[in-house]
């Protein structure tokens, strides 16, 4: 019994690492796993500030900075995170970060953590190959966005939040190209994956503990389901 969580670095290190958060969300998980013995969790985290200001820094030095370059410069900086939240459930989670998704792996502990891959893609598209990897038919994306909107509402004030859409009016929403630190409820490129598969994906605020709690434990939550 897994579930995929695709936790934003902007939830786990939106300026300086937010430790009340990963106290919090350590609580929660240790207590979800603790009510069943068969649940396994997998946590795939993103690079937030650290990839930002790192990204932005050489953009000032480089104004014509490849893409795949700043993409490394990202995915270093998911791997930091993700090093730090393995380490937060010590033993729960046994084995390596995963940094190829591709690659044999390992679970043998209740969580495994998941981190960048490769240029052209995005955390999001690793949750989306684990899930295929590992049989998940959930992905949850934790983030900054709470909703899926139809327009962005920091531009335009008539957006409306959606509580259901499908992939095809969701891709018509956010396009098919990745580009490097895009703001997009979910990457373009593990869209078209998630969609393949006949993946749902949950978006959802990442700092409403209780709100995550009920989205684990399949109970009404606040956020949009993408589906089929």
């Amino acid at each position: 019994m897994v579930k995929i969580l695709s936790l934003g670095g902007s939830i786990v290190a939106p300026d300086g690492v937010d430790t009340a958060f990963l106290k919090k969300f350590k609580a929660l998980v240790e207590d979800y796993l603790a009510k069943d013995p068969e649940r396994k969790l997998i946590l795939v985290i993103g690079g937030g500030a650290p990839a930002r200001v790192y990204q932005k820094a050489f953009r000032e030095i480089e104004p014509n900075a490849p893409a795949d370059v700043q993409d490394w410069i990202g995915i270093t900086a998911t791997r930091l995170n993700a090093q730090l939240v393995k380490s937060i459930f010590g033993d729960l989670c046994k084995d390596p970060v995963v940094t190829d998704p591709s690659a044999d792996i390992a679970f043998t502990g209740r969580v495994l953590v998941g981190a960048g891959w490769k240029p052209g893609f995005s955390t999001d598209f690793d949750a989306v190959y684990l899930a295929e990897r590992f049989g998940g038919k959930t992905v949850v994306n934790l983030s900054n966005i709470k909703k899926v909107y139809t327009d962005d509402p920091k531009k335009n004030p008539d957006a409306k939040p959606l509580d259901q859409l499908n992939w095809v009016e969701f891709q018509k929403m956010v396009g098919t190209e990745w580009v490097p630190g895009k703001n997009v409820p979910f990457d373009p490129i593990a869209a078209q994956k998630a969609k393949e598969l006949a993946l749902d994906v949950i978006v959802a605020g990442g700092k409403d503990i209780e709100n995550i709690g009920n989205i684990l434990e399949d109970k009404p939550y606040f956020g949009t389901l993408i589906c089929p």
